[in-house]
């Protein structure tokens, strides 16, 4: 990814672009399993790495070089980027923006994001403080567990389910 836009900046650069005034977000649809959960190049899970998609944003006027530890959706970059043209976010929007973020480094994200997987499997997932709760509706062929907990921070490629350990985290996972 860095490659290819590197490559676009060389060809604005290159036809005297004035860089900046150039606005570019890069995004996905999903990340991609590197082992975990036992997987490798899936992406149809409720986990960690699918969920959590790449987002690069430049914009004229935005502070440089923040990185965001923050929770967002997918829903939040509509009212984002109405916040970044200046525009009126309607009331229809569940989203929420996160310009302050962009503007001045200022984390605006939410507690706890809810993720959710319906291809071949079927799951719903809290991530909260440091921890994520997966539920398994239909595993897909895959023989996971009906619920799982991981730490984050002490096992980021989700092999330690420690859902029997730590049932209160469980059960607040699950209320999420």
């Amino acid at each position: 990814m860095d490659e290819c836009i590197g490559e676009v900046l060389q060809i604005l650069e290159g036809q005297g672009t004035d860089m900046d005034d150039v606005a570019i977000i890069v995004t996905s649809d999903h990340g991609e399993n590197l082992g975990e959960l036992g997987l490798y190049g899936e992406h149809a899970t409720a986990d960690e790495p699918t969920c959590h998609i790449p987002m690069i944003i430049k914009w004229p006027g935005m502070k440089k070089g923040i990185v965001s530890s923050g929770l967002h959706t997918n829903v939040d970059l509509l009212p984002t980027v109405c916040d970044l043209l200046g525009q009126e976010k309607s009331d229809l929007f569940d989203g929420q923006s996160y310009y302050e973020t962009l503007k001045n480094g200022t984390e605006t994200g939410y507690d706890s994001v809810v993720l959710t997987q319906c291809a071949h499997v079927v799951q719903r997932s809290a991530i909260f403080d440091h921890y994520l709760y997966i539920r398994t509706i239909h595993g897909g062929g895959h023989m996971f567990e009906d619920e799982m907990l991981f730490d984050l921070s002490a096992d980021v490629h989700q092999q330690n389910n420690i859902a029997s350990e730590k049932t209160e985290l469980l059960n607040q996972g699950a209320r999420i």
